[in-house]
């Protein structure tokens, strides 16, 4: 086998942990907004239970990518795809911890009856995970648009977050038993707003990773 193809294989390798990480995360992710919503304490204990999994995968991931380098001597094109490589297996531990901290909300807010119907938060949700996915996908095919119109999603998200949580703090003084659970209702709102920054983030690097080109894509 040619040092060439033996490098390929290895970075495909990679690739392909990176991918089962991302899954992993994602899922973690949406199993913590059902814990949420379902005020399911034991479920929200699986999550933060399986964060160690995934952890172990971007050890993984790290490993294998130091050994490319020590190995392989690559060059500057594939210097890059392992740097971006590690940058995006960093991200993706980001989606994982912030599913823990979804997990710890809903553990916070126990059994406390819900004071109002949570609706638009998982809405939010909905379409942070859409960039989660099309951000993972501009990765693993190396697509520039998809990361593209992955990141054009992160204004939406911003303004959904400006606006629950303005809503969701005026409720205070008519609640005031429930302000716990406000809070931790407004930190799960930022804690969604923060994936779209990581998949915003992955798109980034996607772009640089096939152009060269460091790009703002929060500008």
């Amino acid at each position: 086998m040619s040092t060439r193809t033996n490098f390929d294989n290895n970075l495909t390798e990679l690739k392909g942990l990176l991918l089962k990480m991302a899954e992993k995360s994602e899922y973690a992710i949406k199993e913590a907004m059902i814990a949420l919503i379902n005020q399911d304490m034991e479920k929200a204990k699986q999550v933060i239970d399986g964060d160690n999994e995934i952890d172990d995968l971007e050890y993984e991931i790290n490993d294998k990518a130091l050994l490319l380098i020590a190995r392989q001597s690559p060059v500057a094109t594939d210097l890059r795809k392992i740097s971006v490589a590690l940058k995006v297996s960093s991200e993706v531990e980001r989606f994982a911890d912030i599913a823990v901290n979804i997990a710890k909300s809903a553990l916070h807010i126990g059994n406390q009856k819900h004071f109002k119907e949570i609706i638009d938060i998982p809405r939010m949700m909905g379409l942070a995970l859409e960039m989660v996915s099309d951000s993972i996908q501009a990765y693993y095919s190396e697509d520039i648009e998809l990361a593209k119109k992955s990141a054009e999603k992160d204004d939406e998200v911003d303004k959904m977050f400006g606006s629950l949580i303005q809503e969701l703090l005026s409720y205070i003084p008519q609640n005031p038993n429930a302000t716990n659970q406000i809070i931790q209702l407004s930190f799960v709102c930022r804690y969604i707003e923060r994936i779209a920054d990581h998949s915003t983030n992955i798109a980034e690097n996607v772009i640089y990773l096939v152009t060269g080109n460091r790009v703002n894509l929060n500008a």
